[in-house]
């Protein structure tokens, strides 16, 4: 049997083994003698670090007048998709999404388009990290396959970046979409209709890149979007927006804008929700968005000594209403807010449940030298007997004075005094001190708390520059997600030094808010009325303050456009 010079049969390989089998053998006893001999255990080689190669893909990337149902991505190695529904950004955004196969490891990746191309459009499809090699997860970074049903590829382009109005940090996978600006143009397409373009941040970046694009004017929006499906939904969803349109043209020179969006959750508007009943004394009366000014009085017969008090829940979109006494029969009442009024029947029914007045101290243990001591309670207060509440300082029990104010509807019954570091507080109500709006009364109080000695604390000095920055500002220090705020100061015009006394040690992020209503908080955006969130800027470093240290700090705001 005739063989090629560079290879044996396989009797001539059995053959060969048998006469060497002592060669081998002794070769074999030796490396494992060697194996013992070493200290430790074998490394297995360096690890792989090396991304898969495509090594072709049919039809190619970059074809023109391209009619294909099948894209086949050939690569070097095995590769698996992970997160590909999540990864894969098709521009313009196909109604169905491709079918990608296998979904198990292999050489090759099959696309199958199920959608209907437009003719004469440059389609992009970006596979961000979603290809991967098999053994160690090396992703094919932003692998783009790009082609035309025309007889050319768009080039034009578009770059920017994603912030959050109010956070330190943007979201990941923010989708950035292009709308054609034209005559058919409206803002209620977002709502309603996907876009002509699409890109996303992904999951590493805050910039967004659109390439192959057409030349034309275009509505520039950006969606943190949760269903995935490319529309705006208010509930969930935050968006950006530039005011303007963009021109997308060919440059004489390489410079291109960069664009830069800030993201916002809308506050929703105004909506009653239908009210229930809760207790034999009180009324939910639900609802979406702002309910400041909102109205609410009954307008059928009740009886003649019925009367009744409103009260916003702290932990909810409701407010309360209690009432007394118990009414028999079904209520009528108008919940009014601006030029709205809507009517609802409440059918009152006997519950056997009646809220009960329950009074909790606002601080116990740790008091904060710049807030006032208060007792909240479930119910609204309405009257007051200072005489029965006393304060004490100090282990030998002294009385000091105090002013007392109730607050927010009734809930917070606030005491005012004097603070001394490092000193204790006992706080008493005796029975009778708080009258709630049924008449109930307090049982006896009893609260101690105590402020931190003063080298427990620590200063905070800031001389901020901000000459374009329009006044008054918020100046906060906040968490390091920026979530909660610890200690803020207003500011109606610039100050030579803003100053922030006993505050607990902590690491901060340093915020200022451009009140431009003047409201002393900050306000969102609304994508209808084209209104951008209040400006808000962060210090580039987080300030941290130590027990007995005082900091300071010089902060020049650059006012640049989409701060």
């Amino acid at each position: 049997m005739a063989v090629c010079k560079y290879c044996y049969t396989f009797a001539a390989m059995i053959e060969t083994i048998k006469k060497y089998r002592i060669v081998i053998g002794l070769m074999v006893l030796s490396l494992l003698l060697w194996q013992c001999a070493r200290r430790g255990s074998p490394t297995g080689g360096p690890k792989d670090t090396t991304a898969p190669v495509l090594l072709h893909a049919t039809p190619k990337s970059g074809q023109l007048n391209f009619k294909a149902k099948k894209i086949r991505l050939q690569f070097d190695e095995f590769v698996v998709t992970k997160d590909v529904r999540k990864q894969l950004i098709i521009s313009p955004p196909m109604e169905t999404f491709p079918i990608i196969t296998p979904t198990s490891a292999s050489k090759w990746l099959e696309i199958t388009i199920v959608d209907t191309l437009k003719p004469n459009t440059t389609y992009v499809m970006n596979f961000g990290n979603s290809i991967q090699d098999y053994n160690e997860g090396n992703p094919y970074n932003d692998f783009m396959y790009v082609f035309s049903t025309g007889s050319y590829l768009d080039s034009l382009w578009v770059e920017g970046d994603v912030e959050d109005a109010i956070a330190p940090e943007a979201d990941h996978f923010v989708t950035v979409m292009l709308y054609d600006y034209n005559e058919q143009y409206n803002d209620s397409l977002v709502y309603k209709q996907k876009p002509k373009y699409v890109t996303n941040t992904l999951d590493s970046l805050y910039e967004f890149d659109f390439d192959f694009l057409k030349e034309g004017k275009y509505k520039l929006i950006a969606l943190k979007d949760k269903n995935g499906n490319y529309l705006f939904n208010p509930k969930e969803d935050k968006i950006a927006f530039l005011k303007e349109p963009i021109t997308v043209a060919h440059l004489k020179d390489s410079m291109s804008p960069v664009y830069r969006l800030r993201l916002f959750k809308e506050v929703p508007p105004y909506k009653a929700h239908r009210p229930t009943q809760v207790a034999d004394n009180r009324i939910e009366f639900g609802f979406e968005g702002k309910a400041d000014s909102v109205v609410i009085k009954p307008i059928s017969k009740v009886s003649a000594d019925f009367k009744y008090t409103l009260s916003k829940d702290p932990k909810k979109d409701t407010l309360n209403l209690w009432y007394s006494p118990k009414q028999k029969d079904s209520v009528l009442f108008t919940v009014a807010h601006q030029q709205k009024i809507d009517t609802f029947k409440v059918r009152l029914k006997e519950l056997k449940k009646l809220d009960s007045l329950q009074v909790s101290a606002a601080y116990s243990g740790d008091l904060p030298m710049e807030r006032d001591f208060a007792f909240k309670s479930n119910i609204p207060i309405v009257a007051t007997d200072a005489s029965k509440i006393k304060i004490f300082k100090g282990k030998d029990s002294i009385p000091i004075p105090f002013k007392a104010s109730l607050e927010k509807e009734g809930l917070e019954l606030r005491l005012a005094f004097e603070k001394q570091h490092g000193e204790s507080y006992r706080v008493e109500a005796l029975p009778k001190a708080l009258t709630d709006f049924f008449g109930n009364t307090n049982d006896t109080l009893k609260v101690s708390a105590s402020t931190k000695k003063e080298e427990d604390l620590a200063i905070f000095k800031l001389k901020l520059t901000a000459e374009k920055v329009r006044f008054p500002v918020i100046v906060q220090l906040t968490n390091e997600k920026g979530t909660e705020v610890a200690r803020e100061l207003y500011a109606e015009k610039p100050e030579v030094l803003y100053l922030f006394k006993d505050v607990l040690p902590a690491k901060y992020r340093l915020r200022l808010i451009e009140d431009r209503n003047a409201n002393k908080q900050w306000d969102t955006g609304d994508f209808l009325q084209q209104r951008q969130p209040e400006r808000v800027w962060y210090f580039k470093d987080l300030v941290e303050l130590r027990a007995n240290w005082e900091v300071e700090e010089t902060w020049q705001v650059s006012y640049t456009e989409g701060s």
